[in-house]
């Protein structure tokens, strides 16, 4: 704060940091806060672009003259001043060095880590060819000679332009862009208008939630963990309960190809009439094709919802690289094994895969490639069969929209996609391994999700109640008797898949709603434990009627540990022999008739070391084997059979693998 008092080119900044609170509930002005002991990034406008802004303000006939006397409401220009400072200040908390210079400023068109005061995180724009040049939120320019200024609590970047906030919707923006018939995704657009999802990508957030926290009726945790942990520990509730999309569109220039004008008035027949000619459905689906586009079973609502996603993706949370075979974290631009992520998209429950390697050159929608996913293979792609490339992700491309809308990204994709025959073939073949998260698009549009902090209050995440308070995750259901801690594990050394984990602590009964499977068949459902101590014993139930879920086989012990020599016994393991591989299978068959298997070699140490199938902690339980159909909706239930406060269940990741992978004589499951 002194730095800028001291310096006359942002005095008309430092008046408003006088006059602002903190919060609500604090009465103490933002210039004290920054005056105070802290970690922050402050992007402050100067005198002439807080002139701009006011002049702007004219422009829009809200004042009549551009001075702060003009304003003849004060709530009004109070709620611009607030406008001004909060979106100004990233506020870096405890940790140390937690601001930001230029040079650890996201990629381009990402966001940073943390948020404003207001809540919400400032994107960045580098422009090619232009080195020096940085804006913030598209159009913000950060001075070229006045930035990176150290001050003794944070850091100081001055703007040439006011930050504005981003309060525009997705609906909002894409009704905009048809009433200017704006190029880019029109076609896209003008379908998810005629399919009646305008009112669904409109929502923010969660106003019930934010009355209850606000109000101190959802409080943080505190002492939430076993005995492994320390009393006192807290796990923090989320601050809100946001709501997000990610739309996937095939660009206008593509339906130009196509022969389909994106203004023509006869775009949305033709446009069905395509998705029909070139076999954009499955088979297997029952549809209509009439103009009652609202209806889910119409085609195109059906075609069009496989495009959304329920929830804000960033450009680097497509796929995790964290800690899977070959990647280092030291050097995190150099990619190895695939990596995916299986989500459930909008509209009729459909999977929907992304994939990224070193091979693939970006992520990809519904790729599927060939490995070397030998027993003595590294891992990585190989190669990919023309008709299985799928649909390149374009995140760089200046039709990406990522920062236009608060709830909302768009990224264009190189080749249509639709939940086809092909499509849902290839994911049966297929093991179909998805993390815990991504059964909650709450744990993304939040920022909860391996959020790259270190923070406490972004590793230990509290997921309120539900029969205590409130439902946050919409799809797990728990009891009153157990607390839900998210772990981001962003600096541990966890060999969980992402590294990151869930855990349930007291006499729990928890249910999942899980992701549909792509065919009728016989699958195994597979539950990965990282053993210890710690956990508890828990009964599974498994089932499509949540109310009546049957009993699957014996309970699951989560402390099953093969460190143990007595459950190594029981559980039929023995170490891999370095050299003799049919005895390794050998060992994968004995404890596959034992209802386990080792942990994917997929996953490693942060090093890059090898660790995951040779981790004697590491165990997948098969406790399902049965026939599983697409158009029904399963849950896992899980429940304590202990008598236990201070036991925990755990979750990491779940596996789907249908009958023709894990009993091919021909080609065995493979490893990873």
């Amino acid at each position: 704060m002194s730095y800028l008092e001291k310096h006359e080119a942002y005095s008309s900044y430092v008046d408003i940091l006088r006059k602002v609170d903190i919060s609500k509930a604090s009465s103490s002005k933002v210039s004290q806060l920054l005056s105070a002991r802290g970690n922050f990034t402050v992007f402050a406008p100067n005198n002439a672009a807080i002139q701009k802004y006011l002049e702007d303000l004219v422009e829009e006939e809200l004042i009549a003259e551009p001075s702060w006397d003009a304003f003849t409401s004060e709530h009004k220009r109070d709620s611009i001043y607030k406008v001004i400072v909060y979106n100004s200040i990233i506020d870096g908390g405890d940790e140390a060095n937690a601001y930001f210079y230029t040079t650890e400023f996201p990629n381009d068109k990402d966001e940073f880590i943390l948020a404003t005061l207001n809540d919400k995180k400032l994107s960045v724009k580098k422009p090619e060819n232009q080195p020096d040049s940085i804006y913030i939120n598209e159009d913000c320019p950060v001075s070229v000679k006045e930035r990176d200024i150290l001050a003794i609590n944070g850091i100081i970047h001055q703007l040439e332009k006011v930050i504005s906030p981003k309060d525009i919707t997705a609906a909002s923006y894409i009704q905009q862009c048809l009433d200017e018939q704006k190029e880019g995704f029109l076609v896209c657009f003008r379908a998810i208008q005629a399919c009646g999802l305008l009112d669904t990508l409109s929502k923010v957030r969660d106003e019930r939630y934010e009355e209850l926290y606000q109000t101190g009726k959802i409080p943080d945790l505190v002492g939430m963990m076993n005995e492994g942990f320390a009393e006192g520990n807290t796990a923090y509730a989320p601050k809100h309960r946001l709501y997000g999309f990610t739309i996937f569109a095939e660009p206008d220039d593509f339906w130009r190809s196509q022969g389909l004008e994106p203004t023509d008035p006869d775009l949305l027949r033709k446009l069905t009439q395509w998705i029909l000619d070139n076999h954009q459905y499955s088979d297997d689906d029952v549809f209509t094709t009439d103009e009652n586009y609202e209806n889910e079973n119409n085609l195109l609502y059906q075609w069009i919802t496989y495009h959304i996603l329920p929830m804000r993706i960033p450009k680097g949370k497509l796929v995790f690289h964290i800690n899977e075979y070959g990647f280092n974290l030291s050097r995190p631009e150099v990619y190895s094994i695939p990596v995916y992520e299986f989500y459930t998209t909008m509209g009729k429950r459909r999977l929907f895969k992304l994939i990224e390697s070193r091979a693939s050159n970006g992520v990809y929608i519904n790729r599927f490639p060939t490995t070397d996913n030998g027993r003595r293979g590294t891992g990585e792609e190989i190669g990919c069969d023309a008709d299985k490339v799928g649909s390149r992700v374009d995140t760089e491309s200046s039709l990406a929209i990522l920062s236009d809308m608060i709830n909302c990204n768009v990224y264009p994709i190189s080749a249509p996609i639709s939940y086809n025959d092909d499509v849902r073939d290839n994911l049966q073949r297929n093991r179909i391994r998805f993390d815990g998260m991504s059964l909650f698009p709450e744990a993304m549009n939040n920022d909860i999700r391996l959020k790259k902090a270190t923070e406490e209050r972004y590793k230990h995440v509290y997921i309120p109640n539900t029969a205590r308070t409130y439902n946050y995750f919409e799809n797990m259901q728990q009891n009153d008797a157990m607390n839900f801690v998210y772990y981001n594990a962003w600096n541990d050394d966890w060999c969980n898949l992402h590294r990151d984990e869930m855990k349930a602590v007291g006499r729990f009964e928890v249910m999942f709603k899980l992701p549909p499977v792509p065919r009728r068949g016989t699958y195994e459902v597979r539950y990965k434990v990282l053993a210890n101590g710690n956990r508890g014993v828990a009964q599974v139930y498994f089932g499509s009627d949540p109310e009546n879920l049957p009993v699957a086989g014996i309970p699951l012990d989560l402390t099953m540990d093969c460190r143990n020599e007595l459950d190594a016994k029981r559980v039929g393991w023995e170490d891999d022999d370095p050299v003799d591989d049919d005895y390794n299978a050998e060992i994968d068959k004995r404890m596959r008739n034992n209802g386990f298997m080792k942990g994917p070699q997929s996953i490693n140490s942060n090093d890059g070391t090898e660790r995951g199938k040779n981790d004697r902690e590491n165990i997948r339980h098969i406790f399902v084997r049965q026939t599983l159909d697409p158009n029904e909706t399963y849950y896992i239930k899980l429940k304590s059979v202990l008598d236990a406060e201070k036991k925990e269940f755990y979750m990491d990741f779940i596996e789907y693998c249908a009958k023709e992978i894990y009993d091919n004589p021909e080609s065995p499951e493979d490893i990873w």
